[in-house]
């Protein structure tokens, strides 16, 4: 199931955008957070696995997204934690841009695509 979220040519590098859970198969989730890097797009959860805050608001700096509550750091493309207090990783989603379109790609269970 594709998802999507913004045109490409609206989302600036360094930049995010926050897809609504109910735009998502989890609707009570935390929904998600599509990041535009240099490196290309990439989408994790929108919640910081150390206390619930948003990455969608954290700082972006190459192809790490920084928790605004408590600075832990997450990589955005295997979605692990770096430096701070998170222990756990974030789960991150393909992301496909279709005629200028981004998407985040779910299976048709809900859970993210492999």
């Amino acid at each position: 199931m594709l998802v999507p979220v913004r045109a490409l040519a609206d989302l600036d590098p360094g930049d995010a955008v926050r897809l609504e859970p109910r735009f998502t198969p989890d609707p009570a989730g935390p929904g998600v957070a599509v990041f535009r890097t240099e490196e290309g797009l990439h989408a994790v959860d929108d919640s910081c696995t150390h206390q619930d805050a948003a990455l969608s608001d954290g700082y972006l700096e190459g192809c790490f997204v920084e928790c605004p509550l408590h600075a832990a750091l997450f990589d955005l493309r295997t979605g692990l934690p770096g430096e701070g207090p998170a222990r756990r990783p974030v789960r991150t989603h393909p992301v496909v841009v279709i005629d200028g379109m981004i998407h985040v790609e779910f299976d048709r269970a809900g859970e993210v695509a492999a």
